[in-house]
């Protein structure tokens, strides 16, 4: 499929560096991605998938280009809005791909790789006993 959103929409809401990244490709194909595996069959209308895309797109973006909270001159520091995190609450982005995605795709694969992905085993019997095969005549 398409990708859905574009680099003027992700540039709408997220101030981008044109000197150091010249190419917003690469961060609306992994949110393109995304939004396929985990929002495209729900109860969205297009217009609605856009906005998520290009939320997360810039949260993508916000990967390679952390948004500053605070900067100090003397002390030459930056702070940045982002913790050290994977995980799509590590930006305002992220989160606000999350909260667009009512229906909650995006929340549930990102707790699943926050986590890890815990699989369990189980065994199960769903033969008879060889009493109860007596008793069945088989």
């Amino acid at each position: 499929m398409a990708v859905r959103t574009t680099a003027e929409k992700i540039g709408a809401i997220i101030e981008v560096d044109t000197t150091n990244i010249a190419d917003l490709t690469p961060f609306i194909t992994a949110a393109n991605a995304l939004v396929t595996q985990y929002c495209a069959d729900g109860d969205y209308t297009v217009s609605y998938l856009i906005e998520i895309e290009t939320w997360l797109a810039a949260h993508f973006y916000t990967v390679r280009d952390p948004r500053s909270a605070s900067e100090t001159v003397k002390g030459i520091g930056v702070k940045y809005q982002s913790k050290v995190d994977l995980g799509l609450n590590s930006s305002h982005y992220g989160q606000m791909a999350m909260r667009l995605d009512y229906e909650g795709g995006l929340a549930k694969m990102d707790k699943r790789i926050q986590e890890g992905s815990k699989s369990t085993v189980s065994v199960g019997w769903a033969g008879m006993t060889e009493t109860e095969a007596d008793e069945a005549g088989v």
